[in-house]
């Protein structure tokens, strides 16, 4: 699978509250921090639900 870093870029106020949990279960806690994660089934799930408030970067 491949790896990504996956960017808070906009406020999760205007979230759902399962947005909210999403973005708090991929590790991200505030807007412009960062994390890597290997690209499953299982994230891509969540990353989609999220989409509209991260930038999604591949890493090499």
């Amino acid at each position: 699978m491949s790896k990504v870093r996956v960017t808070q870029v906009k406020s999760k106020n205007s979230a759902t509250k399962k947005q909210e949990a999403t973005l708090l279960t991929l590790g991200i806690r505030r807007i412009h921090q960062s994390v890597e994660i290997e690209m499953n089934p299982v994230y891509k799930g969540m990353v989609d639900k999220v989409l509209h408030l991260v930038k999604v970067e591949v890493i090499n």
